[in-house]
């Protein structure tokens, strides 16, 4: 399918996405995102915003989220000549979508940890010794809800996962705090299997004191947890944790060394796009290409 092609087929349909154009064309993705972008006629605009991910597959473990290729299926609406305000009010209607999603996941986190508190009749003073947050997709209100598989079953679950970080101060019991680990991955079992959720939760139980280690920001793990903890947003529990947590975070000097990386992702992200869309890209797309695909949308929070 030609440019000119693709442009009479979205006279036709109005403003699509990159999904629904796959859908419509039958085309791979990589060659679908070529045509489109380097077409003059078709127009596009993007949805949201693109975020640091950090990932052991990139040189310098910097990459920019979504991939490419999730940008392009989920957050990239084309056009026809002429659609532009249509393209437009269609990306209103989905970045309203996004926050939507992005709130109702939340709030299901919330309440899911909410009633693990209870479950164990966690009442004062061991609840105000633990903070929930929730970090991720959630946080940048760019949650979606495209069906995926769950990495370790198969086990297909509705879009974004919940990232979720119980942080406990350095004197909660250890037989307590390993009763809400166990209580916690129950709860990932249930709103995994359960029909009336199919949603992951990606969850981990630490001390204050691993917040301290963490932050030295000095391996990988260490850079992934800092992120987190740098983009995180409480969900419930202890306040005076959670205020801990983040005044450790801006005295590390976490804040700056990640704005170091996102810098670093942008100029990869703008120099995998140079190539993948030059004509070098039509004999070799593994240069680059884990931008455009990445293993996974996400990685360990540790």
């Amino acid at each position: 399918m030609t440019a000119s092609q693709i442009v009479e087929l979205l006279d036709d349909e109005g403003p699509l996405t990159g999904a629904e154009l796959m859908d419509q064309t039958q085309r791979e993705a990589l060659a679908l995102w070529r045509a489109c972008r380097t077409s003059a006629e078709i127009r596009y605009e993007l949805v949201g915003r693109r975020y640091l991910r950090l990932d052991r597959t990139i040189d310098g473990w910097a990459r920019l989220s979504p991939s490419i290729r999730r940008e392009f299926l989920t957050y990239t609406v084309f056009g026809a000549p002429g659609q532009e305000a249509a393209i437009s009010e269609r990306v209103k209607k989905l970045s309203r979508d996004g926050d939507r999603i992005s709130r109702a996941k939340s709030y299901l986190a919330r309440d899911a940890m909410a009633s693990v508190l209870a479950e164990l009749g966690m009442g004062h003073p061991l609840a105000a010794k633990v903070a929930f947050i929730i970090a991720g997709d959630v946080t940048y209100g760019m949650a979606h809800a495209v069906p995926r598989p769950e990495s370790s079953t198969g086990q297909m679950v509705r879009g974004s996962d919940l990232d979720v970080i119980a942080v406990a101060e350095d004197d909660f019991p250890a037989e307590t705090l390993e009763q809400l680990d166990t209580a916690i991955y129950r709860k990932k079992h249930y709103l995994l299997v359960s029909p009336s959720h199919h949603e992951e939760i990606d969850y981990v139980v630490k001390r204050v004191a691993q917040v301290r280690k963490q932050l030295r920001f000095d391996t990988f793990e260490h850079c992934v947890a800092s992120k987190i903890l740098y983009e995180g947003e409480m969900l419930c529990g202890s306040r005076e944790v959670f205020d801990t947590v983040k005044m450790l975070v801006q005295k590390s000097g976490v804040p700056g060394k990640l704005a170091e990386l996102e810098l670093q992702a942008a100029d990869a992200r703008a120099a995998a796009e140079e190539y993948l869309l030059s004509s070098a890209a039509e004999r070799s797309a593994a240069k680059h290409f884990n931008h455009f695909y990445s293993r996974d949308e996400h990685d360990e929070i540790y």
